[in-house]
Formats: structure tokens, sequence, C-alpha cells
């Protein structure tokens, strides 16, 4: 017999409010996009101004996230005392110590080193992606057996361009065979449907925003509401049938209004928010320089416009004048420097903890580069990895080494001989080191380079040594040795 109980249970959820939500579509945006639609709302709100500074403020320091390290990364809805407002896009640190000469920039050694129109030429074969590039380089960072990632391989392949599966589990178990049932297929779905953006690998509407609901906190106004409501009655939300939803769901009218609200901020074709394209410029988000020994990040903010409140209007609004529309864009000026602090804070914290768990590579190069996937750094700074995602993609770094965007720093394990996890881009720039110290007349072959790894404590099979090679745009032995011969 069921009797009914009472438990708790410890977990965690993403907490995500409208407000959040804009501040994490701000995530996405590169530097060119952002400058834009900042320039854009200066237009059209007149409660956010220029800031005019003469202080050399483009950058912001980590010492400056240091001191907001235990402010709530939650955006607030709470209005405040206008006359208390004085949050800007720039944050600077004053104390920050002018970097010059030897301690701004300390070289890599010379043997290691990308030059900038190498690292060009790489960041031009990756500016074009696509929804099928952007999910299977999260399936790559995903901790999966080789069955779970051909199903995933799949399921990735039947998903169109605005992120909706197109063909059935039952469609996908055939076409991966090998003994896979319908409960491996839907545990790769699941493990897909969390992937950025959001929402993606839905089978039709309804589902899609159930999964970008069921993200939020599960306190959110409205949400149980929004959720029945999209199960259930999305043909009367679509003909604005209030009344009728009111009696379904028995709705007061503020009820009504919290649910439609969090409905509304939701995305029925995510995967369009993935672009493909290429992009004509690169303008690095953070900047990474040694200081002291010490490797520090910081944001590059130069080229964005300095905005704050216009404290006029604030202080009209405080004084008691009544005036809906400046009420209503004060709410929005406040949103909007309150995302981008987010985004300035999300940005850093995942730089940081890049170049962190990569002090090697910035010292010696691409063949100390550490394996790495999404969910270390989102568990390192507590994160979704879908949020560590958003800010890995099309975001770059200016380094020592180069312009260096930050999925470059990511990728997967390859066991060595002596129990370390050896990082596939770590093996590429061996290989080709290897070849490029090759004797013209006698190239190495596959087979030779995989011996020279496995000498080296490298243990990987001679297959995955021509995958990387091919990956390199190396040629085979044979065509090496016939265009040194002529």
């Amino acid at each position: 017999m069921l009797r009914p109980s009472l438990q708790i249970r410890l977990g965690q959820r993403l907490s995500m409010t409208p407000q959040l939500q804009q501040a994490i579509k701000l995530l996405q945006l590169p530097l060119l996009d952002l400058q834009q639609l900042i320039t854009d709302t200066l237009d059209q709100n007149v409660m956010l101004e220029r800031e005019d500074d003469d202080q050399d403020d483009a950058l912001l320091t980590l010492d400056s996230l240091d001191r907001r390290a235990d402010a709530d990364e939650e955006v607030d809805g709470e209005v405040k005392d206008a006359r208390d407002e004085t949050t800007s896009l720039s944050i600077t640190e004053e104390t920050t110590p002018e970097l010059t000469g030897a301690d701004q920039w300390e070289q890599p050694s010379q043997s290691n080193e990308h030059s900038d129109f190498d690292r060009m030429a790489e960041l031009a074969d990756h500016a074009e992606e696509n929804l099928t590039f952007h999910l299977m380089w999260q399936l790559e960072m995903s901790r999966l057996t080789p069955r779970q990632f051909a199903i995933g391989e799949a399921i990735i392949d039947a998903i169109n361009d605005e992120g909706y599966l197109t063909q059935s589990l039952e469609e996908i178990v055939a076409a991966v065979g090998r003994g896979t049932t319908l409960v491996d297929a839907d545990a790769v779905l699941q493990v897909i449907q969390a992937f950025d953006p959001l929402g993606v690998a839905a089978r039709d509407l309804a589902e899609c925003l159930t999964l970008q609901l069921q993200a939020l906190d599960a306190n959110t106004p409205g949400l149980s509401s929004a959720l029945a409501m999209v199960a259930m009655h999305l043909d009367w939300l679509a003909d604005k049938a209030y009344a009728s939803l009111k009696r379904a769901l028995n709705l007061d009218d503020q009820q009504l209004t919290e649910a439609i609200q969090l409905i509304t901020h939701l995305n029925p074709k995510p995967g369009l928010v993935v672009q493909s394209g290429t992009t004509d410029y690169v303008i690095p988000d953070v900047v990474v320089r040694k200081f002291e020994g010490q490797w520090r990040v910081e944001l590059n903010q130069g080229g964005l416009p300095k905005i704050r409140l216009n404290q006029t209007y604030a202080h009209l609004l405080a004084d008691g004048v009544e005036h809906a529309s400046l009420k209503t864009q004060l709410q929005e000026a406040r949103w909007l420097l309150r995302s981008l602090e987010i985004r300035n804070e999300t940005l850093l914290k995942v730089a940081r903890g890049i170049v962190e768990r990569q002090t090697q590579y910035f010292n010696e190069g691409e063949e100390s580069m550490r394996p790495l996937v999404l969910r270390d750094i989102a568990d390192a700074i507590q994160m979704h990895e879908s949020t560590v995602s958003r800010v890995t993609t099309g975001k770059y770094m200016l380094t020592p080494r180069g312009i260096i965007e930050f999925k470059h720093f990511f990728s997967s394990h390859v066991a060595s001989t002596d129990g370390q996890d050896v990082s596939s881009t770590a093996i590429r720039a061996k290989i080709k080191k290897l070849i490029n110290g090759e004797s013209p007349s006698a190239p190495l072959s596959d087979s030779q380079l995989t011996t020279l790894l496995t000498q080296a404590g490298v243990q990987v099979a001679r297959r995955t040594v021509a995958k990387y090679r091919e990956s390199l745009n190396i040629p085979t032995s044979s065509e090496r040795k016939r265009v040194h011969t002529g």
C-alpha cells in the first residue's frame, strides 16, 4: 500500500529569471555585436547615457572582479533608489600597475611559439560555424563511451537548422545498430538536450519550450503554470485565448501574466542562435599577459561604449515624478547594466579558469596543453556546462602566442604510459614537431610516428595518428617524399 511521505532532496539547478536570460544572451555576442547592441540601446533608452571619462579604463582587471566575488550572479528585479544607482559598464581598478616592457609581454621560447599569421590562419579555418559543428564540439567535450558517442553523432546528424530532432529514436537506433537500444538512445538524447543552446534536440515545440523552462529555478514565479500551458494549451496561447487559459489552469490575472512572461522569453527556434558565417574581424575579448611571473587576465573593453544611468531623469523619478514610460526604461536600463556586469564577470571567470589550467601551455607551448573539457571549468566556477559553452563560443583571447579562440584550450584526452592523460592538442603538436624534424628524403610513416610517440610515453593507435595528421592538413609520408623528389 502506497503511503504519502515527505522527502528532502539536495540538488543543483540553474536559477534563471528573465533578466538573467538577457544576461545569458549577451554572453553569446562577440564584441562587435555587443557594441552595436549598446549603441542601439543608447538611441532608444533615455535612461542610459555615455560616460565621459578621460581616464584610461579600457580594461577590467582580475583585482576588481575579486572584490565582487561574493556578489549574487542572478539579476535582482527589485527597483532600488535611483539616487544610489552608480553602476557603469566600465568597471576599473585604480591600483592596477602599469604593465610595460618585458613585464607586459614575456615572450615564450621561439621554438614553440605560434606566429600571429599562423594563428589567424587557424582562426580562418574555424570561422565558419554552424549548429552541427557547435553540438559536435560539445559532444566531444562530454565523457561518453564509444557507443554513446556514436549515438550522439547520429542524433546530431538528425537535428535541423532550427534545432529540432527530425528522426525518431527508433530510426536513430536502427542507423547506429551494434546492439543499441531505445534506452541507450534516450539517455544520450537527454545529454544533448542539456547542450547549448537550451531547447536543442527537441522533437516538437512543446518539448523545446519545456526543456528551456525546466532549466529555470523551481521557485521561479509562474513556472508550474507555464509548464502546464506549454504541455497542454499552446494553441490557446497562440490564439491569445487568455480567458480559456485562466479557467483551464485556475489562474488569476497575475499568475497568467507571470506564466506568459516566462514563455515569451523562450526561443522557439534555438538552433538559429548559432549562426553560420565567416567572421571578418576577430577582436579579443580578454587579454592574457605575464606580470611579475604570474599570468593575468583582463577584459578588453576598449571598443565598447562606456554607459551609465542618466542621473537627471533618475533623480526626477526618485523625487516622485510619475512617468510610466521612464519607469519602464529605468528598469530596462538597470537590467542591461547588470546583464553586462554578469557577462563581464562570467567571461572573466571562464578565461581565468582556462588560463589557470593551461599555465604550462602559456609557458611552454602546444605540446604542454592539458586535457580539458567543459565540465572541468563548469565545476570549478560552479556554472552550468551550457553557460561555459556559450562563453567559449566565438570568444578570443590576446596572448603572447597570438589571438586564440577559447575553444582551442579544450580537447579530449589520451592515456599515456605513465598514467597521466595527454591532450589531443598536445599530441597533434608532437606529431607536427616530429614531421618538421624528419629527413625530407625519408619522411616518417604513421607507424613510425606511432612508435616515436610510444617511446615518448604517449600510447596512441596508428589510426589515431593518421587522423591527427590529416586534421593538421599534413600529407602522407609517400606524398611528402614525392614532393621532395619532384
